[in-house]
């Protein structure tokens, strides 16, 4: 009797297995003459050597499909086994042009309104856009998912995502714990976007290898961020210099998304927000490109946008 390991790298064992090991048993029933065994992350194979190979090109199919859909069922196995190549259950969602990424166990994140799915096509065709709109219109998830797209495709080697680290209005005081710990509640909405993009083995690797990088915005002075994708989110509350410093951080082969809210700016009323003046400074230069979302991008609770234009109506 011949056998095979297949490792199993950056895969959740517990969503690739299914509950109660219910996806590798419906395999090991296919082949009743051959022993299929899970330990750690490795599936071990014993058989003859066509019914090995046969089981490796079902097993290379589900990793293939585990790794663009972030889940398996019973289901996907049977359709496999039987030999089809799409499962019906995805086809519905491949064939939907405005999904971004299929995400943590399956969640499909896709562009949900005219100027989240123009944001994602000018992100393809330009090096630098900015994305500028009110609270709730879903510029931050949009862009981690398009950075996230990017990564997993391999267009870029690494992810660095950045905001200044500004108080909403408010007087934090002195925070206990290490600079991370300080700092992490300014960048929990990136984190909860990537917690629904990437499972979290993989983020929690991504994150220790620093393959996706989270840090306050002044962690990037004096770098050159090359092949990567760069997201520079809550901009509106960067100063003019802090802007330059930041537009001026890409190197060769790397991409960048700007997103800030002009009516959320939480500086000094003495100091010029770095967004508005930027742009101002940058409009029509070749390679960047400007999406405005509105009220009628708002992704949250129906109130939300009523909310933005009761506050717009008294503005004015």
């Amino acid at each position: 009797m011949l056998e095979k390991i297949i490792t199993l790298e950056d895969i959740s064992m517990v969503d690739f297995l299914g509950i109660h090991n219910s996806n590798i048993k419906e395999v090991a029933t296919a082949f009743p003459g051959s022993k299929i065994i899970s330990r750690g992350n490795e599936i071990r194979i014993q058989g003859t050597a066509p019914e090995i190979m046969r089981i490796t090109d079902v097993m290379d199919s589900l990793i293939a499909h585990y790794q663009k859909y972030g889940k398996i069922t019973p289901e996907n196995v049977r359709i496999y086994l039987n030999g089809v190549t799409l499962p019906a259950s995805s086809k519905t969602a491949e064939d939907d042009d405005d999904v971004i990424i299929y995400g943590n166990k399956g969640l499909v994140i896709k562009a949900k309104t005219a100027n989240q799915k123009l944001l994602v096509d000018r992100a393809s065709k330009f090096d630098l856009v900015f994305a500028v709109g009110p609270a709730g219109t879903g510029k931050t998830y949009t862009a981690v998912a398009i950075a996230v797209k990017a990564l997993k495709n391999k267009e870029v080697r690494k992810i660095i995502i950045t905001r200044p680290a500004v108080e909403a209005g408010e007087n934090l005081g002195f925070l206990p714990g290490d600079l991370k710990e300080k700092i992490d509640p300014y960048l929990r909405p990136i984190y909860d976007a990537l917690d629904d993009m990437i499972a979290p083995e993989k983020l929690k690797l991504y994150l220790e290898s620093r393959v996706i990088e989270i840090a306050p915005l002044a962690y990037m002075r004096g770098r050159t961020l090359n092949n990567a994708f760069i997201l520079l989110d809550e901009a509106q509350n960067t100063t003019p210099m802090q802007m330059k410093m930041f537009l001026t951080r890409m190197g060769p082969s790397s991409k960048a998304i700007i997103t800030g809210d002009k009516s959320q700016i939480d500086l000094p009323k003495n100091l010029k927000s770095g967004l508005t003046d930027s742009i101002q400074v940058l409009k029509g230069i070749k390679g960047i490109s400007f999406v405005e979302l509105d009220g009628s991008d708002v992704v949250r609770h129906r109130l939300v946008r009523d909310i933005l234009a009761a506050y717009e109506k008294s503005e004015q």
